[in-house]
């Protein structure tokens, strides 16, 4: 079985424990800042861009850049200094515990685990029209070296597309009796993307469907924790190739195979 290293990626170094933001030395706390405030540009417009920082809890804020928008609308470039540090030897990754395979050790585990091929549908569901994140998990192609779904040996990899309808995807899902579904969510307005999963997980519940496929979410808003509270088995966000969810997608069959 390889690897591609990633479960690897946490240092371990003690003195990395406590970290705070890097401006121009390490642990000065400086961060930049860009926001739009409702009202017109001016030296008052900059004292509540101020403000408003001091408010968050900086200190030093430095407003470098004020813009009009409009006549009621600025944009401001600050920088300010955080005080807060956070402990990074403490965070846990929940989905870091998983080996990540790649294609090749992917096809192998599921010709030895299973016997035979997994289907695994994707799409972009509700009124989402960004195929770019499915493409790059599904497509042959892949992105940037990492080969997609579709030229796995073992995987048959449907992708809908988008601006999938959540009663189609499910109704896929029992024709083909998928293994998998991945739902990408990009536009995240007014909790778009929440309400789209919810009702995706309500519905494969009510057709008695939610147990018999492995079910992930992935976007550029799209945090593990975020799909879990939602009723998914994982989340994937930004950085996440092909093989992150198909190690994920096989681990996962295999664990329920086993608690069965």
């Amino acid at each position: 079985m390889e690897t591609n290293g990633n479960t690897q990626d946490t240092p371990t170094q003690p003195e990395w424990r406590a970290v705070k933001a890097y401006g121009d030395t390490l642990n000065d706390g400086a961060m930049q800042f860009s926001f739009c405030l409702p009202v017109p540009a001016g030296r008052q417009a900059e004292e509540a861009a101020k403000l408003l920082l001091a408010k968050m809890g900086m200190t030093d804020p430095l407003i470098t850049s004020i813009e009009p928008m409009g006549p009621e609308l600025t944009f401001f470039v600050a920088y300010a200094r955080c005080p807060h540090s956070v402990d990074y030897a403490a965070i846990e990754i929940p989905l870091s515990s998983f080996p990540v395979m790649d294609m090749h050790g992917v096809d192998a585990f599921i010709e030895t685990n299973f016997g035979h091929s997994i289907t695994v549908l994707g799409a972009c569901i509700g009124t989402d029209a960004h195929t770019v994140g499915i493409d790059a998990i599904m497509n042959m192609k892949g992105y940037d070296g990492h080969y997609g779904l579709e030229r796995y040996r073992m995987v048959n990899a449907v992708n809908l597309g988008a601006q999938v309808p959540i009663e189609h995807l499910v109704a896929r899902a029992r024709e083909l009796q998928a293994d998998a579904l991945l739902v990408s969510q990009i536009v995240t307005q007014k909790n778009a993307h929440v309400t789209n999963m919810t009702q995706l997980v309500e519905l494969l519940e009510a057709e008695g469907l939610r147990e018999q496929v492995v079910l992930i979410a992935g976007g550029p808003r799209i945090s593990h924790q975020l799909a879990t509270e939602l009723g998914f088995d994982a989340g994937f966000g930004p950085g996440t190739y092909a093989e992150d969810v198909a190690s994920f997608v096989v681990f996962e069959m295999q664990r329920r195979a086993s608690s069965v």
